[in-house]
Formats: structure tokens, sequence, C-alpha cells
């Protein structure tokens, strides 16, 4: 791999592990901060909706910004904003717990776009959906170092000192990225408006695009799936099948782990196939049809088959962010990844933002864990079915351009 594409991946892989380890450290701390500061540590995942309600707003507002400031440089802001947020949950006051989450979702949004902008122009076009893959391998790899870090700096320093050296951690990161922004951010454009119409031009413009538009709406589907498998799975196992917490912990580690894995796979299939929408139409089904054979979990399965539907259901519903992602690139204008992405993106995490609860609904409604996964699993298969058939179309269209579908 080149260097004008390893150094930009290393760059934006490590802003994107940092940002995304910024927003699971509070979750990591919340029950040390309960006993302390009276906050229940259920609420949890209330901060968790609030950061990723201020997210879907940040990305909205991405594209302007990163073509106006650079991707570099909204990524140090990100970084910066995410420290400020971990530094206020430090503070341990409620006030300041609704502050944190803003300003962490005003950190994660915009990484994304930024990201693409930037690996949009260095990819090879051959090989985007495989470095936009592994550029998405930093939001596990952010996730583990926050469940691998954050309790031994809590047990060494305490929970507000832990959360302020992932803020230090950011911090050292803006730094550090100082170098590439006179090369990254070359085609910065200082005179870009700021204006309100300019700041919504991003969702404008992937409502206004067809392909986008169905790529989108799909990705909030897929996001509500891969959520409710993360947000659940421990409960469901432990409830429906009688697994303890360390084997329903287990279960899921596996799941993230075969996520991880498989971000990467297949965006080297997608590349090497050339047909990323049926790739996503394919995953798409599959997801849905291990979301289905979750629900069929029993007391009676064996944990190994069990292992191997949870590693299936990780390696589909979390597995296809970056060939997502390197569509939606590849299908904007040059120059326009990050107001595509951006756009994009505002529905990926309304599918984040509403996902959990609905099947928090679902299961307060007496429908159980398990016909809440199956009904969920519905839309997943209805788009895929969609991205297959659009896919096909497009083929048959225009032969000589399949590459793109």
């Amino acid at each position: 791999m080149r260097n004008a594409t390893l150094a930009p991946l290393a760059t934006t892989l490590t802003v994107q592990a940092l940002v995304s380890m910024a927003v699971i450290t509070v979750p990591v701390l919340a029950p040390e901060a309960a006993s302390e500061t009276g906050v229940s540590a259920s609420y949890a995942g209330i901060f968790i909706a609030l950061v990723y309600g201020a997210s879907m707003a940040s990305s909205l507002v991405s594209g302007p910004l990163v073509q106006r400031f650079g991707a570099i440089r909204i990524s140090q802001a990100c970084l910066v904003a995410c420290a400020i947020g971990l530094a206020s949950v430090a503070a341990g006051t409620l006030p300041l717990f609704i502050v944190s989450a803003l300003l962490l979702g005003a950190g994660y949004g915009p990484v994304t776009p930024a990201s693409s902008h930037i690996l949009a122009k260095t990819a090879p076009p051959e090989r985007m959906a495989l470095i936009f893959s592994l550029k998405q391998t930093g939001v596990p790899i952010g996730g583990a170092l926050a469940g691998a870090l954050v309790p031994t700096l809590v047990l060494w320093s305490g929970w507000r000192m832990a959360a302020l050296w992932v803020a230090c951690a950011c911090l050292v990161t803006a730094i550090l990225t100082q170098p590439m922004r006179k090369a990254l951010d070359a085609d910065r454009n200082p005179r870009k408006p700021l204006a309100v119409a300019s700041l919504a031009g991003p969702l404008r413009y992937t409502l206004g695009n067809p392909d986008l538009r169905r790529l989108a709406l799909c990705s909030l589907c897929f996001a509500a799936l891969q959520l409710c498998l993360m947000t659940f799975l421990v409960t469901y196992l432990m409830l429906d099948t009688g697994l303890s917490l360390v084997s329903a912990g287990m279960m899921l580690m596996l799941a993230q782990v075969g996520g991880a894995i498989a971000r990467v796979a297949w965006g080297a299939v997608s590349d090497r196939w050339g047909r990323p929408t049926r790739v996503l139409g394919g995953m798409a089904l599959a997801m849905g049809a291990a979301a289905v054979a979750t629900a069929g979990f029993s007391a009676q399965w064996p944990n190994a088959l069990i292992a191997v539907v949870c590693v299936a259901f990780g390696a589909t519903a979390v597995g296809w962010n970056g060939v997502y992602l390197a569509q939606v690139a590849r299908l904007a204008p040059p120059g326009k990844a990050g107001d595509a992405t951006g756009g994009a993106l505002a529905f990926t995490y309304a599918g984040v933002l509403f996902g959990p609860p609905l099947f928090t609904l679902l299961v307060g409604w007496g429908a159980g864990y398990a016909a809440a996964y199956v009904l969920l699993a519905v839309p997943s298969v209805v788009c895929g079915l969609v991205l297959l058939w659009h896919g096909h179309a497009a083929g048959q269209r225009a032969p000589g351009v399949t590459g793109k579908q």
C-alpha cells in the first residue's frame, strides 16, 4: 500500500478510534461515577441517546465545515470537543453530564465525513471499499480500548482522573495530526460560506440523489438492527437462554470481533467483485437471517452454536459500514464526499437513535426479545431485496459501469 494512502488511512483510523473511545468511556465509568455523584448508572442509555442526537445534527453541518476549514482541522476540533466533554464528565454534576453528551456528539458526528473527504482523495479507486472498511475498524477498536483500559485507569487513579486521561489522549492525538494538515487540507476553501442554507446542503444533497437517498434510508434500518444487537444481546441471552453474565458477555465480544474482522473482509470482497450495492444487499439479507436465528435461541441450544450465530450476526449487522461509506463517497462528485457522507450519516444516526427505544417499546408491549429481533429484521430484509434489485437493474442498463453497483 502506497505511503500516499497509508498515512491518511493511519491518521483517520487513529482519530476514529480516539473519538469512539471517548464516547464509550462514559458508560464504562457510569457504575463508579454513580456511587459518588448520585446519578444512576442506568442514565447511561439517555446519555448515549443525547450523544447520537448531537452526532446526527453535527454530521449534517460537517460538509461545508470540512470544505472551509479542511478535514484535518475539523478532525482536530472534534478531538478537542471530545476532550472538553470528558473534562465536563469529571466535574461530576448532572448539568455538565448533559453538556458532556452534547460535546461528545458534536465531536463524534463530523469525524466520518471528514475522513471520507480525505480517503476519497487518497484511496485508489480499486481499493476504496477496503480502505474505508479498514478506517471503520476504528469504531470497535475504540470500544475495545475503552473496555480494556478505562477500568484499569479507574482502579489506578479514580473515575474522574480516568476521564481526564482519555481527554489527554484526545488532545495529544489532535497535536500529532498537525503535520498532516498542510498536505491533506490543501483543498480547503476559506471563503466557503457557512450560511444556514449551505449548512443544510448535505441533507438536501442526499435526498436529491436517488442512489444516495436509497443507501441512506437502508443505513437507518441497518444501524437500528446493529445497535439492538449490541444493546440487548447480553440481557436476552441471560433471560431467555439462562447464560451467565460472563458467558453472555463473551457472546457479545464474539459478535464485536466478528464485526471488526468482517468490515475488512467485506471491503475486500466489494472491491474485488466491483458491485458494492449488491454486496450490501446480500449483507442485509444475511443480517436479517442472523437476527431471526438469534430469535430462536433457547436453553437447549449448545453454547458453540449460539457463538456461531452471534459471530454471523456481528459479521453482517456490524460489518456493513465500510462498504456503505465507500459507496457513498464513490457516488459523490469530486470534492463532495464530505457533503454526501454528512447527509447520509444523518439517516444512519437516526437508526442508532430510534432503533433501541423501538426495541424497548416492543419488549414492553409484551412482544418479547425474540419477537423484537424478528420484527426489526424485516426492514433490513426489505432493504436487501431493494438493493439487490437496483444493483441488478443498474448492471443491466449500463454493463460497462457495473463496478459502481
